[in-house]
């Protein structure tokens, strides 16, 4: 007894243009392909029908009916199938008799087949894009007689629709995947946070800019380094806006808040049902970067297991979506940043030594703001200067004492902390009574920071009355700024050495950082 599916009566062309009108519509690729073997084996009688693709040697399940549900994860080295490679070499449909010596790869896998293992009659044909084989359509029988009456013309008409079908899902894939990417990349436009420019007249500032764009040109991985607020990431965008790549997208990962369980989706992307949560399929930072630039801030808070399928990547310009077997070319120019010592951390066993060295190609070093001190006022003045336009303020100036703050102070969180200092010193003008409406005046009472090296007796008794006058609350979150900034520069600006020194979690420590406005 076999559970053989009866030809459809009536016009099989009723069938093509069902087909056909499902090639405007808008589905995912598995329903699409499901959809097409539905219509086949309506018209076409089978017990199993599978639309494979080609994927280097193997035979690859795309859908499947009639067949047990672990056949989508069979994978069919073509080698070892003598009648998949049969059916590949063919240009038209083939056809194997019920007593063929040929072992077929379905039997034992027909569903609902009671006892019977073995298929009986067995046909396929190849599906070819451009002449190429993409992969093959096979339709399996319990009957030995299933195929028979079959109208080869009709079937070859299907034969020719299934490739357009699949010709269309690979167009429709890569259009959305194309307006996918153009979306999340204008996402994280949007979201950059540091748009002002590499400001400073300082002949180091001046050496900086011309080696950044010197190595532009090039096309060698640059690792930039630097302490935290130095301006890396300005680096970064210097080097991509004069390189060969500027035209395409520089894709910003920070990899200090990469999760470790979602890192390598984050930086490969995923399919559907990789993972649970991964409802849809997502194309990961290297290929949203393909052609531009991949800037990988923090890369040495990277864990170890992605180092090493970065470093896979690095060596043969290939990434593997997380759940998918299928590789993927990707062009990638990489620049990273670190402020913390990667030869240390390679040493200590925390860092890759191979992968330090495919980053530290070409080596860029970012001076801390104390070593090109002429710069800070140029500065203060740039960020005040949109500050007060944001802020609809007239104007901001800086008192000849602020000014001799701004110079004295070491500034350990390096251009940020300036930035930061200066946009509370605004806010704090104004909350004391200044108007918006005229020029207000940024004193040393507004920065709150107290320079190194500072005269004890400079407004000693300005700050004594200020001191009586301030609430508890802000005296207690100054003597803690104080202390965080201290304690950072006696750390070159290390977040995770300053956090341990102080007992302090690293997590808790950075949302204190970031609630006394000190650094990112």
């Amino acid at each position: 007894m076999t559970t053989c599916v009866q030809m459809t009566t009536g016009n099989p062309y009723a069938g093509l243009a069902e087909i056909v009108a499902d090639l405007s519509s808008s589905m995912p690729r598995e329903e699409r392909f499901r959809r097409l073997l539905t219509v086949f084996r309506r018209y076409f009688p089978c017990d199993a029908i599978a639309l494979l693709e080609r994927v280097e040697g193997h035979l690859v399940p795309r859908a499947v009916i009639g067949l047990s549900e672990d056949a989508l994860g069979r994978h069919f080295t073509i080698q070892q199938h003598p009648r998949l490679a049969q059916i590949l070499e063919s240009r038209g449909p083939v056809r194997f008799a019920a007593d063929s010596a040929l072992p077929d790869p379905y039997d034992g896998l027909i569903d609902n087949a009671d006892n019977h293992l073995y298929v009986h009659d067995c046909m396929g044909a190849t599906l070819c894009i451009d002449d190429v084989p993409w992969g093959v359509i096979t339709l399996d029988s319990l009957d030995p007689h299933a195929f028979d009456d079959f109208d080869m013309a009709v079937f070859e008409a299907y034969l020719s629709v299934a490739a357009a079908t699949v010709r269309a899902a690979g167009w429709i894939e890569q259009l959305e995947e194309r307006l996918e990417k153009r979306r999340r990349i204008a996402l994280e436009r949007s979201a950059s946070h540091d748009s002002y420019r590499l400001l400073g007249d300082s002949e180091t500032m001046e050496k900086l800019r011309v080696e950044a764009k010197t190595v532009a040109l090039s096309d060698l991985t640059v690792l930039i380094m630097g302490e935290t607020g130095v301006g890396k990431e300005l680096v970064a965008n210097l080097i991509h806006r004069h390189s060969a790549r500027s035209s395409e997208p520089m894709v910003y990962v920070n990899c200090a808040a990469l999760p470790e369980a979602l890192a390598e989706s984050e930086l490969f992307g995923h399919v559907k049902g990789a993972f649970s949560g991964a409802d849809d399929s997502r194309i990961g930072k290297f290929e949203l970067a393909h052609e531009g630039t991949l800037f990988l801030d923090e890369v040495g808070e990277l864990p170890l297991n992605v180092q090493s399928k970065i470093l896979r990547t690095l060596q043969n310009g290939e990434i593997q979506r997380v759940g998918s077997d299928q590789h993927h070319i990707v062009n990638v120019r990489l620049v990273a940043a670190t402020n913390r010592d990667l030869k240390k951390e390679v040493s200590e066993g925390r860092f890759r030594a191979d992968l330090y060295h495919r980053l530290s190609v070409y080596p860029l070093l970012v001076p801390p703001l104390r070593e090109h001190a002429e710069d800070i006022l140029p500065l203060a003045g740039y960020f005040l200067e949109r500050d007060h336009r944001r802020l609809g303020i007239r104007g901001v100036r800086l008192s000849r004492k602020a000014q001799y703050w701004l110079r004295q102070s070491q500034w350990p969180g390096n251009v940020r902390e300036l930035e930061h200092a200066l946009s509370r010193a605004i806010i704090r003008a104004v909350s004391e009574g200044q108007d918006p409406g005229s020029i207000i005046e940024i004193d040393t009472r507004h920065l709150g920071i107290r320079p190194a090296g500072e005269p004890a007796q400079v407004d000693r008794q300005n700050e004594k009355n200020k001191d009586q006058q301030a609430p508890l609350n802000e005296m207690v979150e100054d003597f803690k700024r104080q202390l965080l900034i201290e304690r950072l520069a006696e750390h070159g600006g290390n977040k995770a050495a300053t956090a341990r020194s102080l007992g302090v979690d690293r997590g808790n420590f950075s949302r204190l950082l970031k609630k006394l406005d000190i650094v990112d």
